[in-house]
Order: C-alpha cells, then structure tokens, then sequence
C-alpha cells in the first residue's frame, strides 16, 4: 500500500491546537504529513507532541513553516531566492535556512521551495481566461504567449544566477540538517524554473542536496496552456524529484480538486506514482473530508504495486 501524506494546509486555518490539527487528518485514515506554509507557531507545541507520540509522521515541510514571525501573512513566496530584489534573496536564505532546520526538528526529509518569478508582467491569467474560452489556438493566444516568451527570455538567465547564488549560500545548512531543499514546480509562464531551468540546475547542485519538487496540478496548468507535455517531463526529471504534490485539475485552470474529480491522467502516471518519493495530497483548504478520502482509496487502488506473474503449474520454484 502506498504511503501517502495530506497536507495541513487542509486545515491550519481553522485550528488553534496542533494535537486537534493532527487528530482530524488522523480521523481521515491518514498518518502522515506535510507541515505547510500557513502553520502558526501557536500549533507548533501540539503537533510535535503528535510527532512525538509517534501518532504521526512528518514527511515534509512547505516554506516558509511555520509562519515567519512579523509576516503579514502566511505565504510561500512572501521572499524569493530568485527575486531581482538582493534584500529579498537575503531574507529568503534566512528564512529557508530556518524552515530547514524546523524539518529537521521534526523528522522531515524535505522542505519544499518556491523560487519566485521572473520580474515581468503576468501574462499567465490572460492566457488563462483565452483557453477558458476555448481560445487556446487562436491567433490572440499564440500572440499572448510569444510575447510572453520574448520577455522571459530576455529576462531569466539573470535571475537563475540570482537563485544559484541563494542556494550557494544555503549549501552549509542542507549539510548541516541533511534536509533536502526541493524547488516546485508552479503553473505560471513566469515562473522559476521552468522544467528545462530546472534540470540545468540539477546538473550543479542535486549532490548537495537540492531537488526538484513535482506538482501534479501544477504540471497539468502547464500543459492545458500549451507549455509542456506533463507526463514527458515528469518521466525526464523524475531521478532529481523527491516528492509530489497530488491534485487533480478541472481544465484550464481549476487546481487542488481531490482525484479523481478532474482530468489528470492519475493510473498513467502509476509507474511514477509507486517510486520511492514522498506523495503529498494537497487539497483545497475548503475541501469536503470524504473527497479526501476517496482520493486516498481511488489513488491506492490505481498505483498499486503491480503484482509478480503467476507461475504455471510444473514450473520449479
């Protein structure tokens, strides 16, 4: 059976004790976690009580977790590594450098990241109202995106020095926690990085610890946009991808839907869904429980383990 985890973004909103925090996921079947980035500090003492008792595991952590003191709010990208703003990388090294050493705390075995994006006009929510009207191969579509393109272009290999840069300077915490940093993937063309920036910063950094995060949704944005075939990048990258965010996605845009209530292709990703990651579902925090779990039963029964061939009679052993 495989093991999967629920992200507490499910529900930190409207708890004020972490042990009734974790018993509620608990209630669902579920004995896993991920600790997301709106984790207050005041559910902090509760939930590693629950760590502790060995009523649950923590499999990872989402930055920034908990909560940054003085934050406005919480947020996963209140600072970026990549941001063009040099203040910024240094607040997000800071900051990542302690969700690090939270994860550790707490047994995690990775921090997921978000990098930030390239400093450019949005373009994406425009191409997402066009393929909402089924305009994804109009002539104001294709005008959208390659302008989108031109721009990024110009502006990303800048900022990809500026992430390299962040991760240097994170280098002596990871070897100091043993906890990986994961850089997600997001639905946006802005973006950092891209699938192909991704795997290009695999090649200096993945032995120091650095990994890319899969997001399934995520993915499947990108792919209802034109911008990528999903399941070819993911079967690419997947020796540099520690875990999964698992959710389901009503085209073009409607993400953090419980499988199998949208259109992602779930039992064609099996063979990536039984590798030895972490797998996080990843709901919506107004989510009903019972479509968690029938995502959890639909998901164990589509990815389980295929089992060995019968031998036929006569056959020694």
């Amino acid at each position: 059976m495989i093991p999967l985890a629920l992200s507490t973004r499910w529900n930190a909103g409207r708890h004020h004790d972490g042990r009734a925090l974790v018993e509620e996921i608990l209630e669902l079947g579920i004995d896993r976690l991920e600790l997301g980035y709106d984790l207050r500090a005041e559910l902090i003492p509760g939930v590693k009580a629950m760590i502790e008792s060995r009523a649950v595991r923590v499999d990872s952590v989402h930055n920034f977790c908990p909560v940054p003191v003085g934050a406005p709010r919480p947020h996963p990208e209140l600072y970026t590594p990549a941001s063009a703003d040099r203040r910024e990388r240094e607040y997000a090294v800071t900051h990542i450098s302690r969700t690090l050493r939270f994860a550790a705390e707490v047994g995690a075995s990775v921090v997921v990241c978000h990098s930030g994006n390239v400093d450019m006009p949005s373009y994406t929510f425009d191409l997402l109202r066009l393929a909402a009207r089924n305009e994804q191969f109009t002539d104001a579509f294709e005008a959208l995106k390659l302008k989108a393109q031109i721009q990024r272009d110009k502006k990303a290999p800048r900022q990809i020095d500026y992430l390299s840069e962040s991760l240097d300077a994170l280098l002596p915490v990871l070897a100091e926690t043993g906890v990986q940093l994961a850089l997600e993937n997001l639905p946006t063309w802005e973006a950092i990085p891209t699938e192909l920036e991704g795997e290009r910063l695999m090649t200096r950094f993945r032995d120091a610890g650095v990994r890319l995060w899969w997001d399934i949704g995520h993915a499947q944005i990108r792919e209802n946009l034109g911008f990528i075939n999903a399941s070819r990048w993911l079967r690419r990258l997947a020796p540099h991808i520690a875990g999964m965010h698992i959710h389901d996605v009503a085209p073009p845009g409607q993400d953090h839907l419980m499988p199998p209530r949208g259109k992602v292709d779930f039992p064609a990703l099996a063979d990536v869904g039984r590798m030895d990651k972490v797998r996080v579902l990843e709901p919506a925090p107004d989510t009903d429980p019972a479509h968690i779990e029938r995502a959890v039963e639909y998901l164990r029964e589509v990815w389980k383990p295929a089992e060995p061939p019968q031998k036929k009679s006569g056959e020694p052993t």
